[in-house]
């Protein structure tokens, strides 16, 4: 297959001018290309011309042949890498293996589980999606929180209530990033996530995929059991042999497992800590906390596409700086056309996340802007240290906001003072909001670190530092602030425990956490046989 990287093209182009474009670049007529795919668009957004870029993996009759004549560098021949992994595994399994919760990590592991004979039990704490999204729209209308079914908790885990955003810096040579984005389109994704830069599905696509993919586990085998909690592990010898659940009647069990998928998310304060008091090594971990931030959605498309951003789709954005005090400041989980969310998870803790629709047409754009903090920031310097430091933010952001999400203009956090009223910039949120001081909520390296930031950033992005931004707090959820840690064959100090995913330590989104998912599939499955065997 001959892949042509590099087409450039007027954005208002169609698909006769992609294969014309494929047709002068290898110097052929059209009948002789039998066909070609997508495998990369993206925008060139230089302000004088703004175009977008194709790669693009062409069928050619006598490949060879065209091969030798062209003299081009963004020609090349390729052999595309497929997923391909087969269960090798002998050992044979007494007891039915369980995931402990459905995110992506536990949901991917569970799905090409039960795709390849071994009949998983998903065990989650949250209610199945459909459920879970009335709960989580009933808190953003009356704010009455449900600890165990929210926008952290519950099939899908927290990246269903987000961007659903698809990128990843995993380096992937085994196909899986491909197949993921595959089995996202084959259960109702748009096909163009498996080639558009930055590919993101959108909150209400995320949703029916999510319900699509375990309807075709449950055929393969896959039992999922929702509103049950994981509350404690039985170890005997260093070896997992059971789990106690609870369900949403407080009734316990206990299912006997020689294999448990720990996949729970970021947020599962209290599973951490009974992990860490069942002697399981785990070790804290850096990552960063901030506030989420507000500008017009037009503001952004100007900035990135100049004259063009009426025609073009809603613009997004990274930026990232170190800083005079060492510590470093950055964008993350930038949601164009989107929403603040009411992220919650605790009684009288606040915290906010970002999202959008799949449309991305909401009149704002809003980022996570954070800072870096490690081990040496945390209160209590046991692994359970960063999960203290982002309780401390939520319990005084709770507090300022007088239960809803603070709000503030940049202009007045600089001066230190609540804010009286809106400018320009209105604020898009789900869950309601309340005027306060955000300095109240931070410790000064972190408040004059975001005004450092924030300001910087100004001189990439026109205006950015404008004093009616909105800020949002507190955005302390960016990543797990732990590790479980795990040896080469996937496993932790007791045997036939598996850390996986974000929560883990091991992602950062919902495709790596997929990938890590699988990742666990295969270790499993190189170990022991199938049931059905």
């Amino acid at each position: 297959m001959i892949r042509i990287s590099q087409i450039k093209l007027h954005i208002k182009h169609n698909k006769e001018d992609i294969l014309s474009e494929i047709c002068k670049i290898l110097k052929v007529n059209k009948d002789r290309i039998i066909s070609y795919e997508i495998v990369k668009k993206s925008i060139d957004a230089r302000k004088d011309s703004v175009k977008y870029i194709y790669s693009v993996d062409v069928l050619l009759k006598n490949e060879n042949k065209a091969l030798k004549t062209i003299k081009n560098p963004n020609v090349s021949f390729v052999n595309k890498k497929t997923y391909n992994f087969k269960p090798s595994g002998v050992k044979k399994l007494n007891k039915r293996l369980v995931i402990i919760g459905c995110g992506p990590a536990g949901l991917f592991c569970a799905y090409m589980l039960a795709k390849n004979g071994y009949n998983p039990l998903v065990i989650e704490r949250g209610s199945k999606v459909s459920e879970r999204t009335k709960k989580v729209d009933n808190f953003f209308e009356t704010g009455i929180l449900d600890t165990e079914t929210n926008v952290q908790f519950g099939e899908g885990g927290a990246g269903t209530f987000s961007d659903g955003k698809l990128n990843t810096l995993v380096k992937d040579k085994f196909g899986r990033n491909d197949f993921v984005l595959e089995t996202f389109v084959k259960n109702g994704a748009d096909e163009k996530i498996k080639y558009i830069n930055k590919p993101h599905i959108g909150t209400d696509v995320l949703s029916r995929v999510i319900e699509n993919m375990r309807e075709e586990a449950k055929e393969y085998g896959a039992e999922f059991l929702f509103d049950t909690k994981v509350t404690d592990f039985v170890i005997k010898n260093d070896k997992i042999e059971a789990v106690i659940v609870t369900d949403k009647n407080n009734v316990s069990n206990t299912i006997e497992c020689e294999i448990a998928v720990v996949a729970i998310g970021h947020s599962a304060r209290d599973t951490f800590n009974m992990i860490y008091n069942k002697k399981i090594i785990m070790e804290p971990k850096a990552f960063a906390i901030g506030v989420r931030i507000e500008h017009p959605q037009f503001q952004i498309n100007e900035a990135q596409y100049g004259r063009f951003h009426i025609e073009l789709p809603a613009a997004d954005y990274k930026l990232a700086t170190n800083l005079s005090n060492g510590r470093g400041v950055y964008t993350f989980c930038m949601c164009p056309g989107g929403f603040v969310v009411n992220s919650s998870s605790e009684t009288e803790h606040l915290a906010v996340n970002g999202m959008s629709y799949s449309g991305r047409d909401g009149k704002n754009a809003n980022t996570a802007m954070i800072v870096t903090v490690t081990p040496e920031d945390f209160p209590d310097k046991t692994p359970l240290g960063g999960i203290e430091l982002q309780r401390k933010f939520e319990k005084s952001a709770y507090i300022e906001g007088k239960g809803n999400i603070p709000i503030q203009l940049y202009e007045d956090f600089k001066n230190n003072k609540v804010s009286t009223g809106l400018g320009e910039v209105i604020p898009q949120t789900k869950g309601k909001t309340e005027f306060a001081n955000l300095r109240n909520i931070f410790p000064d390296y972190i408040s004059h670190s975001l005004i450092e930031g924030i300001d910087f950033f100004s001189g990439k992005i026109k205006n950015y530092n404008r004093a009616d931004a909105v800020l949002s707090g507190v955005e302390s959820r960016t990543s797990s602030p732990l590790r479980i840690l795990r040896n080469e064959e996937y496993e932790c100090n007791v045997a036939g425990i598996y850390p996986c995913g974000e929560g883990a330590g091991y992602a950062g989104g919902i495709t790596s956490a997929s990938m890590d998912g699988i990742k666990v599939f295969e270790a499993i499955a190189t170990k022991y046989a199938p049931l059905t065997e």
